[in-house]
Order: C-alpha cells, then sequence, then structure tokens
C-alpha cells in the first residue's frame, strides 16, 4: 500500500530484482524480505579471487555459479532472456556487489563470535517443507530428492543456510527496533484517503494520417538508430532422442503365471465377498447380558428387549465388524444364519449380544472378467521398471563418456533436430511453424544448460517419458537483415512519425490547458478531430491496492498540482494522454483507526528494513576489502563470451 509513497527509494535487493537466495532461501522461504537472510555461497568454489574481504573471497566460479542460478530464475519470467543481456543490464555488477556484502557480513560475524551451531542448522533442515514427507515429518528421501533436483550437495545447503542464520542473528535487532509515532502514520493514513477528479484525453497517433513517404535512407537511418527493438533473441538447435514405453514394450509383456498370482493376491477385491446387517447389544457385566438373553428366549423381540441399548450395524463384511468389536464376536455373528442371535460374548468394550439380521452374498469375480485389467496393471508395472533400467543404462553411458549419438545408435533410438528455435520455441521468419508437443517440456533445461554442456536425460512426463537432449547450433542474438524486414521497419517509422505529431498536438493542449482553457473546449478546438476527454475520480488508496494494475494516467493524476495537465505517452506507441488534474478534497483517517494501525506496521517494516541495510553497509565499510578489478573484468568478458584467447 505505502510503496506509492516511497517509489525510487528501495535499492534493488529490497525490490527483489535480483535477490541471492540460493537454493535454501527458494524452499524455506525467509530471508527475501530484506531482513539479512542471503545464504552464504556453495562451499568449495575455485578459481580467480574477485573480491577478498579478510578471509572470505568471492571467486570467479563462485560468481559464474551465481550468475548462472540468477539467470534461470529471471528466465521463468522471460523465457528469451540470454545471459549477454542479463549481464550487460547490470546483474553482474548488482550480484558481485551483494556478494562482497555477504562476505563482509560473515566476516564481521567471525570478528564478534556468532556462529551457527549444527543443531541451529539441523532445525532449519527439519522445518523446510520440501523435505517433508505427506504426513508433515522429515524424510531423508525426499530430502536426498530435493537436493538432486536443486544441483546442490548436503554440505553446500548446510553452509548456506548457517551463513542465514549468521546473518538473521545480526540483521533481525536493527530491524527490529524500527517505531513510528502514531501522528506520523496518521499523516500518511490521510493521504491515501485523499480523493481526486480531474479528466484524462488520449490523442491517438492514428488520427495524424500517415504523412509523408519515407525515403530509402531514412529507413536506413531509422533501423541503425533501433536495432535492438528488431533484434531476434538467442536461437539454438535442439537435438534428442525420445524414450518411452515402446522402446521396452516387447519386454514387457504380462505372462500368464504372473496375471494368476496378481488375481490370488487379490482375493479381497475380486473373491466372493458376504456382508451382514446386525443387530447387537453391549452391556456391561456377564449376568446382564444373560438376563437380555433370557429376555429374547422368553418370547420378548430384540428391539424391545434391547431399547436405547439397540446398535444396527448395516451390511458390513466380517473384517469391518472385527474392527468394531472383536475377532470372537465377529466369529459367532458370521457363524450364526440369518434370524440366530449369538451367546454373550465378552470383548474389551463389554459383553455382546448379536442378532443377524440379513445375509448378503457376492460370488467371486472370476479371472477371465478381470484378465485384461490385470494384464494391464502388470504390463504398465513392468514397462515403468523396465523403462527406469534403460534411462538408468542410458544416463550412466553419458557420464561415462559416450556421445550423443553412440547412445542413440546403441539404444535404438530416433534422432531428432529442430530448427533454430527461441526459448519460447518459435522460430522467427518462419510463419506458421510450431515445435512438436513433446518438445515444450524440454525447452527451459535446453536454454537453461550452457551450448557446450553434456548430453543428458530430461523427464518429458514423470515415469512415462524422457529425452536424450544436446544442443546443436547456437546462434546469438542479432538484429536481421534491413532487406529481410524492410517493409516492417517502414511501418514502424510512418507510426513513430505519426506519434511524434501526435505529441505536439497534445503539447499544445497541455499549454492552452494550463493556460485555463478547460480540457473539454481545449480538445473540440483542436486542429484534428479528436475523442473527447473523459472525466476521472478515484482517492489515492485505491491505486495502492496490491496485485491491482493501475491505469497509468490515473496514477499521474496523483502527483500533479491542482489545476494543471501533462502529457504521458499511451501504451505501444498509440498516442499521447493528456491528463488534468480538476480538484483535490484532502481525507481524514481519523475515522479509520485501522487504516491508521496498518500504515504503522507497515512504515515500520519499511524502516526496518532501511536499518538492516544501514547496518549492512555500515559493516562493509569496516572491513578491508580488496578488489582485483582485472580478475572481474576477465569474468565478465568471459559471461559475455569475448574474454580474450589464452
Amino acid at each position: 500500500m505505502l510503496n506509492i509513497f516511497r517509489r525510487g527509494l528501495v535499492s534493488k535487493i529490497m525490490l527483489g530484482v535480483l535477490a541471492i537466495g540460493v537454493f535454501a532461501i527458494l524452499i524455506t522461504g525467509f530471508g527475501t524480505d530484506g531482513m539479512g537472510g542471503l545464504g552464504g555461497m556453495a562451499g568449495g568454489a575455485t578459481g580467480d579471487t574477485l573480491v577478498s574481504v579478510k578471509d572470505e573471497k568471492v571467486t570467479s566460479l563462485e560468481m559464474t555459479d551465481q550468475i548462472n542460478r540468477q539467470l534461470a530464475r529471471a528466465r521463468e519470467q522471460q523465457p528469451e532472456l540470454d545471459i549477454g543481456t542479463f549481464v550487460r543490464e547490470g546483474a553482474y555488477e548488482e550480484i558481485l556487489r551483494q556478494l562482497v556484502a555477504q562476505k563482509a557480513m560473515l566476516a564481521f560475524a567471525e570478528d564478534i563470535g556468532i556462529t551457527a551451531s549444527k543443531r541451529m542448522v539441523d532445525g532449519e533442515i527439519a522445518s523446510i517443507p520440501a523435505f517433508k514427507n505427506l504426513a508433515g515429518q522429515f524424510d531423508q528421501s525426499a530430502f536426498r530428492t530435493a537436493l538432486q533436483r536443486e544441483g546442490i550437495s548436503e554440505a553446500q545447503l548446510r553452509q548456506d543456510l548457517a551463513a542465514t542464520l549468521i546473518q538473521r542473528q545480526i540483521l533481525l535487532p536493527s530491524a527490529a527496533s524500527a517505531r513510528v509515532p502514531r501522528e506520523m502514520a496518521l499523516q500518511y493514513a490521510s493521504l491515501l484517503l485523499e480523493q481526486r477528479s480531474g479528466t484524462v484525453g488520449l490523442v491517438p497517433a492514428a488520427a495524424m494520417g500517415t504523412g509523408r513517404e519515407p525515403t530509402d535512407a531514412e529507413v536506413a537511418a531509422f533501423y541503425r538508430e533501433n536495432q535492438s527493438r528488431y533484434t531476434i533473441p538467442e536461437r539454438r538447435a535442439l537435438r534428442y532422442a525420445m524414450i518411452g514405453p515402446e522402446q521396452v514394450a516387447g519386454s514387457a509383456r504380462a505372462a500368464e503365471a504372473e496375471i494368476a498370482a496378481a488375481y490370488q493376491a487379490n482375493q479381497d477385491k475380486y473373491g466372493a465377498k458376504e456382508s451382514r446387517t446386525l443387530s447387537q447389544v453391549i452391556l456391561p457385566t456377564e449376568p446382564a447380558a444373560r438376563a437380555f438373553a433370557a429376555q429374547l428366549a422368553g418370547g420378548t423381540g430384540f428391539a424391545a428387549a434391547a431399547g436405547a441399548n439397540l446398535i444396527a450395524v448395516e451390511k458390513q463384511t466380517k473384517a469391518q465388524f472385527t474392527n468394531l468389536t472383536s475377532p470372537a464376536v465377529a466369529n459367532a455373528a458370521y457363524s450364526a444364519p440369518q434370524g440366530a442371535v449369538t451367546p454373550p460374548i465378552q470383548s474389551p468394550f463389554g459383553w455382546h449380544v448379536v442378532r443377524v439380521e440379513a445375509v448378503e452374498r457376492t460370488p467371486a469375480t472370476p479371472l477371465a472378467a478381470v484378465r485384461a485389467e490385470l494384464e494391464a496393471q502388470i504390463t504398465q508395472r513392468k514397462q515403468a521398471e523396465a523403462l527406469g533400467a534403460l534411462v538408468t543404462r542410458i544416463e550412466d553411458a553419458l557420464s561415462e563418456g559416450s556421445s550423443f549419438e553412440e547412445v542413440a545408435r546403441a539404444n535404438g533410438l530416433a534422432v531428432q533436430e529442430t530448427p533454430p528455435i527461441t526459448a519460447t520455441g518459435a522460430q522467427p521468419g518462419v510463419a506458421g511453424w510450431k515445435p512438436a508437443p513433446e518438445l515444450a517440456p524440454l525447452l527451459k533445461p535446453a536454454f537453461d544448460r550452457a551450448p557446450d554442456e553434456d548430453p543428458a536425460v530430461e523427464t518429458i512426463v514423470p515415469d512415462q517419458r524422457f529425452a536424450i537432449l544436446t544442443i546443436g547450433r547456437v546462434l546469438p542474438a542479432a538484429p536481421p537483415q534491413l532487406a529481410q524486414i524492410a517493409p516492417i521497419v517502414k511501418a514502424d517509422l510512418v507510426r513513430r512519425r505519426a506519434a511524434e505529431r501526435a505529441r505536439a498536438v497534445a503539447t499544445a493542449l497541455v499549454a492552452k490547458i494550463n493556460a485555463g482553457v478547460p480540457a473539454a473546449r481545449a480538445f473540440a478546438e483542436a486542429d484534428v478531430r479528436l475523442p473527447p476527454p473523459e472525466r476521472v475520480q478515484a482517492r489515492r488508496v485505491d491505486i495502492a491496492q496490491p496485485n491491482r494494475p493501475v491505469p497509468p494516467p490515473l496514477a499521474m493524476m496523483f502527483s500533479l498540482p491542482q489545476g494543471k495537465a501533462r502529457l504521458l505517452p499511451a501504451p505501444g506507441g498509440q498516442g499521447w494522454f493528456v491528463v488534468h488534474l480538476e480538484n483535490r478534497i484532502p481525507g481524514d483517517a481519523r475515522s479509520a483507526p485501522g487504516l491508521v494501525q496498518a500504515t504503522m506496521s507497515q512504515f515500520q517494516r519499511f524502516i526496518g528494513e532501511e536499518y538492516a541495510q544501514q547496518f549492512g553497509r555500515a559493516v562493509e565499510k569496516l572491513q578491508d576489502v580488496e578488489r582485483n578489478e582485472d580478475a572481474i573484468r576477465k569474468t565478465r568478458q568471459q559471461l559475455l563470451g569475448t574474454a580474450a584467447p589464452q
């Protein structure tokens, strides 16, 4: 809510642009709220030292590992993002800054004797949801599976968690000390209730006409100035070989003996069944039970004799009734004929007298009737086992150095290759091309890996279909030749010029409105025919709701002085908005104590985050930080693929 007051005041780390979290942060959920919960890096990293902070070092391999991890996370939102763009846009410098801050914090902790014990780390591991089974208990198998999926060792995880716990101990006290006076929160809460009204008008570029025909030279100049907008993302040709049930179908059929054994093992499902409807009485003593039996023998009906003690049991098997009573009671009730009454029998609950009201028998299901079902189940199980064994053999062969082609040929797999495609599966310049359906799960791993990485087995459908994947050609991001897209560039230039003419018209409108001409009149008197402006009204709190997009013109209205107008570009170059604030009604939050309290809480959190950041920066200044600029530059060049050959 209060982000509206502090835009531009928060660092990248607090906005979560590049929050280094490593595996521990991603799965525990702590450490991403600005309280310093940023785990240490994987242990054992070597390579050139980029920065030294006392005994702590940031190495080139550690830096490269973090760049790759953060790129993979960024690609979840931008699948076509390549490492070159990622580094050039500032990720390298930001991640390096964060790593140095982490090392400084760990060095400071060592100086003052703050540590994270093995017991503390064990407690964090046991609390991580990804490591628990369905019963909510720590599961060693789930633990190993999750580590393998994330590509991190137990030692690395423990080091990450220990670093996180250390930083939490250092930063939480400063973050938790923030306090906000109620009167201060009242002023900001009142701002949230402020109401503004005005007009928003659009000057569409389409209303400006096409204008003069651009010359070839003008089109070429426009293309040179705007090459980035025409750049095609990195493309990769994927080579893959599918692995599925068809590879093991011949060796995974159900034998007759297996079908018969499965039928016998499932007699509870297929065998003959008997269920009974019973009435029973449970009495506390044997004399009471025998007195009840004597009443029945004297001609009193069971229900009449039982009265309120009658217990009806509807259609239960012997096993079900045994669970309710005891084996002795169930044996007696299920050996008696319909209409009979059992003698008193003792169980842990008391003395039972049971009457058999009805007997219902279901004949056994013959093997022939369920043979197809059992055969399909057995075949599916055997295929899954055989497929798992095949995948394991293929993975072993790849890990031992066999090539993609050798493994495919040895296992009779058909090799397929795509044309160069983007991370979304598109083939730029080829209209109507669509990737095969099985290719979709391979796109992310194909673009997450390094181009020269060894082939690997990827999962298409868990336990059912896999693929060996390797990378063929890689075409770096680059703009096409102008001749290939000249009509597109020319159309863009025409639109650009129309937008510029629209801006000139909108600028003139803003000047007239700011000179005192009503917005509706200014639009009506424009040199071109324009749609009339629309009236808008809102409170500031309406544009501060989380997860609710706010129209930019409405947001701008809350930054204007009363009576003033301003320009705002419409999305997609469609033209220009003219936003005019006519009236402003101040808010008063004294009648909204809940809003004041929420404002206090949010300000305390924001201020706590600022305290933690400032403390972290102060800690870093206390440390002896040595930067190896040559190594920093070399590692950056290597990530960009432009390092000088050795």
